[in-house]
């Protein structure tokens, strides 16, 4: 499909308003964008592990999801959907089933990165026609804002508080897209969102939902409450974490890099860490050190995945 705003517009709502997700959140407009990439005609079956995502848009006896819902526990959402999806094969191959069901597993990062590794690596490696999206906000929000292996250096959580003693998280964030690369699967994306209209993140879901086998997105979602901005800064804060490179879009295909987003001018990491108050102690006088350690981070791995996607 050539990516047509009018044509997007005009499909009906996948996922309803009348959810509870907080306002400014990213996780509800990657769900909303990722569905409107389905074919009207085409049918899904969506699992959600536990998380925000789940709790907020399905509270019994409401639902705000219009395709068939599976509710998994926190760890499981990958193995879930796979079952779906195997046991829809058999049935279709037995002529039980008619018409097109694609199958979506979400988690956020702590059930994907975390809790959910296994799950997930274990669906990608059997093959099975479905595709994982991880909603990435950095750190069990749900819960109460504790780290997970997503959570950028130095950001402050509840479970890696700055302080006297330490800056907040002393490890940097897990690089999960490069993990399920290493899979050999057939799609692997990342992506965010970015004007105009939320293309990169569009585009790609079409082409992991319509790719035969496997396919993993991982999407950047901010969250208000845990990385501290004014609700209304979501795209403002995702578009300043592409242009500093902190969260470079590109996606492989059958092994094959290509960025998909190259920023005319690229942005000190500065630029995306003073919009958010988990790193405001960043900016004490004495702690220029661990900003430059940020930036000397990204740049190596933005340096390696120019080389990668045969940008230099």
């Amino acid at each position: 499909m050539a990516y047509n705003i009018k044509e997007l517009a005009a499909r009906p709502e996948r996922f309803t308003g009348g959810h509870r997700m907080c306002a400014g959140c990213g996780a509800p407009v990657a769900v909303r964008a990722i569905l409107r990439a389905l074919k009207p005609e085409d049918r899904a079956v969506v699992g959600v592990a536990t998380g925000c995502l789940e709790v907020s848009s399905c509270i019994y006896p409401y639902t705000a999801w219009k395709d068939s819902f599976i509710h998994s526990a926190f760890e499981n959402a990958a193995a879930t959907i796979a079952g779906a999806e195997a046991a829809y094969r058999v049935l279709k191959k037995k002529g039980k089933v008619q018409g097109e069901f694609k199958f979506i597993a979400f988690g956020g990062d702590g059930g994907t990165y975390d809790i959910g590794l296994q799950a997930l690596s274990g669906a990608m490696e059997r093959g099975h026609n479905m595709v994982y999206v991880c909603y990435d906000n950095g750190a069990y929000m749900n819960t109460g804002i504790q780290r997970s292996s997503a959570t950028p250096l130095y950001a402050d959580t509840t479970t890696s508080p700055q302080g006297k003693v330490l800056p907040g998280k002393m490890q940097w964030r897990k690089d999960l897209t490069e993990i399920m690369v290493a899979h050999g699967i057939p799609y692997v994306a990342q992506t965010a969102f970015i004007t105009p209209n939320l293309k990169d993140l569009i585009e790609k879901a079409e082409k992991a939902l319509y790719t035969d086998g496997p396919a993993f997105l991982n999407v950047l979602a901010p969250c208000p409450r845990g990385w501290r901005y004014e609700t209304s800064k979501l795209i403002e804060i995702s578009k300043l974490a592409v242009d500093t490179c902190f969260w470079p879009l590109y996606e492989v295909v059958n092994g094959q890099y290509r960025l998909t987003y190259k920023p005319k001018e690229k942005l000190p990491v500065v630029e995306f860490l003073k919009t958010q108050g988990r790193f405001r102690h960043l900016f004490k006088k004495g702690n220029e050190h661990l900003i430059e350690q940020i930036q000397q981070e990204v740049d190596r791995r933005w340096e390696r995945l120019l080389e990668l996607c045969g940008e230099k």
